[in-house]
């Protein structure tokens, strides 16, 4: 086993490495964001190779003979966080908790660690920004106060592992990584190579004591992991807090999940008692609809295997500008653009030179394509100034051409709209001819834009 040792040039936002400095990234594209950081590799006998200490040793062997044992899931205590990690948490595996300052990545963490240790023995929550009486005080106020969970307070990497050996937890939390540090590693805590480093030498702890390992981290302004983007490659599960902090309610989402469905969301609700489960979403994002207002329509969208009841609004204004601007935080700004020109050149109603505002209330994002009528109908109505009838619901997905497209898993979205009250659903003509249910509203089946506005519109 031979060392390497020497300095090389990083990327700060991507983990990008290159021998010598250069203005551009060419991993990501980034301007300015190569430093320059000491590198300690280990080397197995072919050069290049970086060993993680996990080889079994064993020879080649066909996949067919590869045995296969079914791991144990254990239940975190949320069924919102246990529905996006895969319906509970698995032994060995490495996750990760992002989001911005403040959005409860730190309570949630806590109240999990508590419930763990409650139901499956000893919990291991390390914090290297707070002191063991602060994490004391937050855990009163979750009422995250159990025998078997245990707090530490230190960075260094070497401490932490043998801790964590030494008590042999069936979960470790490290709150946050950036502040983790390796003491045979020269550059900062928080760097690439801290970062890195301490990520795989945690990896290795997971898969070979078979615990559960969370780590906490913090984004920057633009949304990216702080750090270097690599740490996403090496852990098995990416959850990304969305919300901001002063809001009522946070989303959780899977961005990557090696062990399950990366389409599941939690929806949680803050509290002073920290955060808590919202088992009927579509109840809570419909609770402040208004009512026959122009701009403002409900469509049946899919999360995962759970469809949600969401308002679209759409706002269409004159323009006192030269380009028309075009704003949302919810929905992609390239889909609003082609759905305007489909409005322009199918149905002829002219919206190029308005601005055009479009927000999904209660702050979640929908992008798949069968909001696209919904869409359509709220910018239609906002432009002319016309309601939509309050009990309608509209789902499907818009072609170049003004067309109308069945879209997938008609029939869960029909019984969401059914059990939430709704009187009508207007849905493509093509999901009519397949369905297996008869529900007790009425379904107005339609083919091109043309004749959903004529339906939608008042």
């Amino acid at each position: 086993m031979s060392k390497k040792k020497g300095t090389a040039f990083f990327c700060q936002e991507c983990g990008f490495e290159t021998s010598k400095w250069v203005g551009r990234c060419q991993g990501c594209g980034a301007w300015n964001t190569m430093v320059e950081e000491p590198v300690h590799k280990e080397l197995t006998s072919k050069p290049g190779g970086l060993s993680l200490g996990l080889s079994s040793g064993q020879d080649a062997m066909p996949i067919a003979e590869v045995e296969i044992e079914e791991a144990p899931r254990f239940s975190t205590g949320s069924e919102e966080f246990d529905r996006v990690l895969g319906f509970g948490l698995l032994p060995g595996s490495l996750s990760i908790i992002v989001g911005d300052p403040g959005v409860g990545k730190s309570s949630l963490t806590l109240k999990i660690c508590a419930n763990i240790a409650k139901q499956y023995g000893k919990v291991l929550y390390v914090t290297g920004e707070e002191s063991p009486k602060q994490v004391k005080m937050r855990a009163n106020r979750l009422d995250a106060i159990e025998e078997h969970l245990f707090i530490l307070s230190e960075t260094n990497l070497d401490t932490i592992q043998q801790q964590a050996e030494r008590l042999n937890p069936a979960l470790l939390v490290i709150d946050s990584i950036q502040t983790v540090f390796k003491a045979d590693i020269q550059s900062a805590p928080g760097s690439i190579s801290q970062v890195r480093e301490c990520a795989v030498q945690l990896l290795r702890l997971a898969k070979t004591r078979s615990i559960a390992v969370i780590l906490i981290g913090h984004v920057l302004k633009d949304g990216t992991l702080a750090g270097p983007r690599a740490l996403e490659h090496i852990v098995d599960t990416v959850l990304y807090f969305e919300g901001e902090r002063n809001a009522q309610y946070r989303v959780l989402r899977a961005i990557k999940n090696r062990f399950g469905s990366t389409n599941e969301i939690g929806l949680f609700e803050m509290r002073n008692e920290g955060l808590i489960d919202v088992p009927d979403a579509s109840k809570i994002f419909l609770s402040e609809r208004p009512l026959d207002v122009p701009g403002s329509v409900v469509i049946p969208t899919m999360e995962g295997t759970r469809p949600l009841l969401v308002e679209i609004q759409a706002l269409v204004s004159s323009s006192p500008f030269a380009p028309p601007r075009r704003t949302s935080d919810s929905v992609d700004i390239k889909r609003i653009q082609l759905l305007l020109a489909v409005l322009e050149k199918r149905v002829g109603v002219m919206i190029g030179g308005s601005d055009v505002f479009v927000k999904v209330a209660g702050g979640i994002k929908v992008d798949e394509p069968a909001m696209d009528l919904a869409l359509v109908v709220a910018l239609v109505s906002s432009y002319r100034n016309c309601n939509t009838s309050s009990g309608t619901v509209v789902i499907g997905e818009v072609g170049l051409a003004g067309e109308v497209r069945a879209i997938t898993q008609i029939e869960m979205r029909i019984r969401e709209a059914e059990r939430m009250g709704f009187t009508r659903v207007i849905l493509p003509k093509g999901n009519l001819k397949g369905l297996s249910i008869k529900p007790s509203i009425q379904l107005a089946g339609v083919g091109t834009v043309v004749e959903c506005l004529e339906i939608a519109l008042d």
